[in-house]
């Protein structure tokens, strides 16, 4: 299974998702990799010291100085969990591979041979649907939208749609919409649930039962270089990505 989590709208937990799914499909005892693909690198850093980190994503898509993807994969502190880490040089990607003819094939390229050794690739992509996305949804099997709880929500949905209809067309025919998972979810509000009943007219089953509530302890577990599952154990948040990995293997 290669997950792709993807949004093109900024502030959604993507990787927030991206972390903690990675962290609970680990916790299942089998070799899980995350793949940072956001030039932000914040699913690097928050496993990593951003000072240790040399070669990265950039370097093994583009091949430069012969670095191979495996070359750069690092272990984290959650067991069974590795990552591919990200940089800044991400951003350059795009210029880097304009005018290539494979240029939207090199990761699915890149990860092959990776399948057998690792059963689950989770891959954290950028707020946009430039290069990097396309590369994540035509080398991922299946595809988490996370949407957050609040009144602009649904915006910029359909382009991602969009974008997926087209990939499915001609690169990934085999690219599958596992579900759209409603994250950031305040219970407590009328604004809240009527958001959520919108995304479930518009999306249907296809909507994650878990919902991902508002949670001080996934918001500070990055800071701490620990998924949810190590930081706070009982929480909400831990129960919740969980109860999310479930879902997904249920789908799959």
């Amino acid at each position: 299974m290669i997950l792709a989590i993807a949004n093109q709208k900024g502030g959604v937990g993507k990787t927030t998702t991206a972390i903690n799914l990675a962290a609970a499909l680990s916790l299942r005892g089998k070799p899980t990799l995350l793949v940072d693909l956001d030039p932000q690198a914040n699913s690097t850093m928050s496993f990593l010291d951003m000072a240790t980190v040399g070669p990265n994503m950039y370097e093994a898509m583009t091949g430069d100085s012969g670095t191979t993807l495996p070359s750069i994969i690092r272990p984290t502190n959650q067991p069974h969990l590795s990552i591919a880490p990200a940089r800044i040089a991400l951003a350059k990607l795009e210029a880097k591979l304009v005018g290539e003819l494979d240029a939207h094939f090199r990761l699915k390229e890149k990860l092959a041979p990776l399948e057998a050794e690792f059963p689950y690739i989770v891959i954290d992509c950028p707020p946009t649907l430039g290069l990097l996305t396309v590369n994540a949804l035509v080398a991922a099997s299946h595809l988490v939208v996370p949407i957050q709880s609040s009144y602009f929500a649904l915006e910029g949905t359909d382009d991602l749609l969009e974008t997926v209809g087209k990939v499915q067309v001609r690169a990934n025919p085999s690219l599958q919409v596992l579900g759209v998972l409603i994250t950031m979810h305040d219970r407590r509000t009328s604004l809240a649930r009527d958001i959520r009943d919108q995304i479930k007219k518009v999306f249907g089953p296809k909507v994650f039962k878990t919902v991902i509530t508002k949670s001080v302890r996934l918001e500070e577990s990055p800071a701490y270089k620990e998924a949810i599952f190590s930081f706070a154990p009982e929480s909400s948040g831990a129960s919740e990505y969980y109860s999310v990995s479930e879902e997904v293997l249920s789908r799959v």
